[in-house]
């Protein structure tokens, strides 16, 4: 995937699914060329499922100056992506047992049809044209010789997504289960995924809890942001601790995956507008220590840096590489020994960052 795609004319259709909406659109050299465009996903029958995915590309393909070189789109798993089967019961129980979208959607436009999982394609997009080329850019500004290759991802929201992009490639598994981050383990209830402490219902349980109310009276989390944020009217500390409790799961799940991945991290999602009040606690998991013989041992190898934070972001920037002589010889020779990583939010927008990793995926597998 390290291909970029900014001047391509071929013209890619989308889709990100979920078990509400269906959002449709076309993307032409990196950029939203039609759409998005969205219908109803009605998750309970496969009839209506079906046909409103039909005619959401149908109409998407009718507003279009060329034709479609292919149809490439983010879907809720269980599935085996690269054979384009969805077998997904928990967002959209109508493809319980299996159903060949991708072979069905094939014959129905006559054109190479492709499948991923949205945490997926969301950090395709984002290493591709959105928060690692934007980082590397910034360091290079800045005159930091250190460059990314490598990007994890999740995704904060009905459920927490994750995705792998390494050195250009996305990787998908062996059973197309790569990046599956929600099943992490909870930091503060091992009993659990980190699912259960880092998505939508999380915050809601925490503050339903912290206040004394029904989970089904809690508010949705953009008004539990505003009330810890002060701008709306409710009990800020219980607000305050439900997203500090979601940031501290999110970030030991972080931790855990980035000690395979060891590169950057991009958040993105819907809970992801929160980030004030949940991002130094997630930064702060992965900053965090184990104990080995009574005394502290860093949690990770690099150290990490909050990106949306002037000061950290500054001090990511800047080189601490110095000169050292090889011994036994006059050559000089630079060592950084600051080994470093950053977490940032998404530079595209998450439904964008989906289709733009979806476009590439495709475009990479026509050649």
């Amino acid at each position: 995937m390290s291909i970029r795609f900014d001047n391509d004319k071929r013209i890619v259709m989308t889709l990100d699914a979920g078990g509400t909406n269906l959002k449709f659109s076309a993307i032409r050299g990196n950029e939203l060329l039609v759409g998005p465009i969205s219908v109803p996903s009605e998750a309970d029958n496969l009839e209506r499922c079906l046909a409103n995915i039909v005619g959401g590309f149908e109409s998407i393909r009718a507003s279009l100056p060329a034709a479609p070189v292919a149809i490439s789109f983010a879907f809720p798993g269980p599935a085996d992506y690269p054979a384009g089967i969805v077998a997904n019961v928990g967002n959209l129980p109508a493809f319980r047992g299996g159903v060949a979208l991708g072979p069905m959607l094939e014959e129905k436009f006559g054109i190479p049809v492709y499948l991923n999982n949205d945490g997926d394609l969301f950090v395709c997009g984002e290493a591709i044209a959105g928060f690692l080329p934007y980082v590397n850019g910034l360091l290079e500004r800045a005159g930091n010789p250190k460059r990314f290759r490598n990007l994890f991802g999740i995704t904060l929201g009905t459920g927490l997504g994750g995705g792998i992009v390494i050195n250009g490639e996305l990787l998908i598994g062996d059973n197309s289960a790569g990046g599956e981050a929600w099943l992490l383990r909870h930091k503060l209830d091992a009993r659990m995924n980190a699912e259960e402490g880092a998505s939508i219902r999380a915050v809601r349980k925490v503050y339903a809890r912290a206040v004394g109310i029904p989970l089904e009276q809690a508010p949705e989390p953009k008004t539990i942001c505003a009330i810890g944020l002060g701008e709306a009217e409710g009990d800020a500390a219980a607000a305050r601790e439900a997203f500090r409790q979601m940031g501290e799961v999110a970030g030991d799940a972080v931790a855990q995956a980035l000690t395979l991945v060891d590169g950057l991290v991009v958040v993105g999602g819907g809970i992801s507008a929160a980030a004030p009040l949940f991002l130094p606690a997630l930064v702060d998991a992965m900053n965090g220590a184990f104990e080995r013989d009574g005394n502290p041992m860093p949690r990770l190898v690099p150290h990490t840096f909050n990106f949306e934070d002037e000061g950290q972001r500054a001090e990511f920037l800047k080189s601490s590489a110095r000169e050292l002589t090889v011994p036994g010889s006059t050559r000089k020779v630079f060592y950084d020994p600051v080994q470093r990583t950053a977490v940032g939010l998404s530079r595209l927008g998450t439904s964008e960052a989906v289709s733009i990793g979806a476009y590439a995926y495709a475009l990479n597998r026509l050649g």
